[in-house]
């Protein structure tokens, strides 16, 4: 018990140092030595809901590869933090929670900042089921960067490998390729890791990864000052609304090649709602609903639903 009691409270001092916002927040804690053993330390920490990678798998890609973002900015942190490199040595996705629907590390009592100690190379060997690697000896008898080695790997294999590719956008999809084999080999370090994501980041905010295609958007009418009422229509996957078919895009140009791609499309709306990129969302519609004045909106119709319904 006394073990246990050390183990949490390692675990809280750990809590007290680390400032992120990729690691749970601890509220407060007291310790009661007159307490019962199974109580003697009690802490408060942030409440987050526990990771579903199911449920996470349903989720959008662009939800998805800020669960990613996260973990790696959170990793880039644990390697640089204030105590130094730290590894989480039991890396599973239970170990973290969302909060606000943004990913967090709440268990941290297997971190360590320990490095391990070597003479050679071939002392340094990170072994995991499906690979093992031979990292660097330094002059100072340190494997170099097997924490934050360990940690880059266990996120590829649990997160990346799952989260990053599917359904991803086709003009991002060689560079999250590059990120996985990277990551998969170790050639990339969390410094590199970062940085290609910030990269893939900038490509999809921007819209540069779009891929070059005749103008789409002529094909259709533009009614400017109005809005369609938010009524149940067809879905499509994955979709933002539970009503019907609500996706993020660039502009109504990207907008319009969505419609084209789904048969069901006859108009769409690029909506003041935005993700966390700042995109804003576009709902899409089989028929051409009732229109409601709003002077900072624009419904988009084919021009073919248009001539049949004759408006």
């Amino acid at each position: 018990m006394q073990l246990v009691v050390s183990e949490l409270l390692k675990e809280l001092v750990l809590l007290r140092r680390l400032r992120h916002p990729g690691v749970v927040q601890l509220y407060g804690q007291c310790y009661d030595n007159s307490a019962h053993p199974d109580i003697r330390v009690t802490a408060m920490l942030e409440l987050g809901s526990p990771l579903e990678m199911i449920q996470l798998l349903q989720t959008t890609w662009e939800e998805r590869f800020k669960v990613c973002l996260s973990l790696v900015k959170l990793l880039f942190y644990l390697a640089h933090s204030p105590l130094g490199s730290i590894v989480l040595l039991d890396f599973q996705p239970r170990q973290f929670v969302m909060v606000d629907g943004n990913l967090k590390v709440t268990d941290l009592d297997d971190a360590s900042t320990e490095e391990l100690s070597c003479k050679d190379d071939n002392d340094c060997m990170l072994d995991f089921p499906t690979k093992s690697f031979i990292l660097k000896c330094s002059a100072a008898g340190k494997c170099e960067g097997i924490n934050e080695k360990k940690n880059l790997f266990n996120a590829y294999r649990y997160f990346f490998t799952y989260l990053l590719p599917y359904t991803a956008p086709p003009g991002l999809q060689p560079f999250l390729s590059d990120i996985l084999n990277a990551t998969g080999d170790l050639r990339y370090g969390i410094n590199e890791t970062l940085r290609a994501f910030e990269k893939v980041l900038h490509l999809y905010k921007t819209g540069i990864y779009l891929q070059k295609r005749p103008p789409l958007l002529q094909e259709y009418i533009s009614l400017q000052g109005f809005r369609t009422r938010e009524t149940q229509d067809y879905k499509c996957w994955p979709s933002y609304s539970h009503l019907g078919c609500l996706l993020s895009v660039h502009n109504a140009e990207e907008a319009a090649g969505i419609c084209n791609s789904q048969p069901q499309c006859q108009s769409f709306i690029v909506t003041q709602q935005r993700t966390w990129t700042g995109r804003p969302l576009a709902a899409f519609r089989s028929h051409l609903p009732d229109l409601i004045p709003d002077a900072n909106a624009a419904i988009y119709i084919k021009r073919s639903a248009s001539s049949r319904e004759k408006l």
